[in-house]
């Protein structure tokens, strides 16, 4: 996940400064380490709020517009797409981007238990004072990402209407100028100008920052605090070691985002940030939903379905058509689908659940007996008196 937006950030810097794209994404990660290793968690949070209000303004104006070109008309928009598009009306018609019903039906699983997992969402829910506010937060969350999700349908078609068939937005050997990552932004330009245009500019670079130092802050508070502080130190670590060991992960990270970036240039963002989606969905995931709701999970079991979790989303994404075909150039992939959460997921559920229930420790008989009481609390708050330090 962070990968792809290090790619759609160097693509936007690329296309609005004219900069080498190797270049840009070294500007954009050794961006990202500084304001991480100096602002942490309250400037993290800072620019996530603002990025969001931002973000929803600019697409509600892009919505507006885009309906504005059409006459709000929707029969307009879809049916100038068609016209334009080499697909016609097949383009509104399912399996135009996955071939198989297994593909439809393992993205969607992928879509549904990814978000549940991914660390910087998961990081928010502890940025609140209490339970009821987390609760608060995720409805109104949910409801701002589903009108946004509602958008995204209109101005995709409706960008397909305007783009398809203008040579403006495509160079001499007809491919998109800044790639098709930067459709939305073509668009922008053509609804609203340059002025338009910077703004979108300035909103896609801050959301993507906010992404970029929450999946950084939440990966180096994983390793200072968790790796570090409770399994090294067994929960006894000295705080300025914590935070020496919190800015270096946070290097660690940023130099590994601009090799994979530069790795990465020319795959479409949307299926780096699925493969993401993929492993949060077949990791973290199955062992959250267990943890909530099966009082018989184990920490073994917990381990275990995490490392087969990971394990076969790994080896399945490599076997899958997106890596052996599209990126090694194999003429068949050994895996059919190109999401692994179908079979990857499954497999944690199995591997969580054999091994719990085979647990026949003194530590899992304690580990169910506070099941009840941390369900109570969960579920209603009751016995939580004040937020915890982490």
């Amino acid at each position: 996940y962070l990968v792809g937006q290090v790619v759609g950030a160097g693509k936007l810097i690329q296309l609005l400064f004219g900069l080498d794209y190797v270049v840009a994404v070294v500007l954009v990660s050794a961006l990202m380490m500084i304001y991480v290793m100096f602002g942490g968690m309250l400037a993290t949070t800072w620019v996530q709020f603002i990025k969001a209000v931002l973000l929803i303004v600019g697409i509600s104006m892009v919505g507006f517009l885009l309906l504005q070109h059409y006459q709000f008309s929707l029969t307009n928009l879809f049916s100038t797409a068609a016209e334009v598009h080499p697909k016609g009306q097949r383009l509104f018609e399912p399996g135009g981007l996955l071939k198989s019903g297994g593909d439809i039906l393992s993205l969607a699983v992928t879509a549904v238990l990814g978000f549940i997992g991914l660390p910087h969402i998961l990081m928010r829910l502890f940025t609140v004072k209490d339970g009821r506010a987390a609760r608060k937060s995720a409805f109104y969350a949910t409801g701002i990402m589903g009108y946004v999700y509602v958008l995204i349908i209109l101005i995709g078609f409706g960008a397909v209407g305007i783009v398809m068939g203008n040579p403006d937005f495509f160079d001499d050997q007809g491919n998109m100028i800044g790639g098709n990552n930067m459709l939305v932004l073509h668009v922008t330009q053509f609804l609203g100008d340059d002025a338009l245009l910077g703004f979108m500019s300035a909103v896609t670079f801050a959301t993507i920052l906010a992404v970029v130092a929450g999946l950084t802050l939440a990966g180096a508070a994983a390793v200072a605090h968790d790796i570090y502080g409770q399994v090294i130190c067994r929960g006894n670590p000295s705080e300025k070691r914590e935070l020496q060991i919190s800015r270096v992960t946070v290097v660690v990270l940023g130099v590994i985002s601009i090799l994979l970036g530069i790795a990465f240039e020319h795959q479409n963002v949307v299926f780096i940030a699925t493969a993401a989606l993929a492993i949060s969905a077949s990791v973290n995931a199955p062992v959250l939903l267990l943890g909530m709701y099966w009082r018989k999970l184990t920490t073994r079991g917990a381990v275990a379905g995490i490392v087969v979790g990971l394990i076969s989303c790994l080896v399945l994404i490599v076997l899958s058509p997106l890596v052996m075909e599209e990126v090694l150039g194999n003429d068949k992939a050994l895996f059919p689908y190109q999401y692994p959460t179908l079979i990857s997921a499954p497999l944690a559920f199995i591997a969580a659940y054999v091994f719990s229930i085979s647990d026949k420790s003194n530590r899992a008989v304690m580990e169910h007996r506070k099941f009840d009481d941390q369900f109570v609390r969960a579920e209603t708050g009751v016995g939580i008196d004040a937020a915890s330090g982490h």
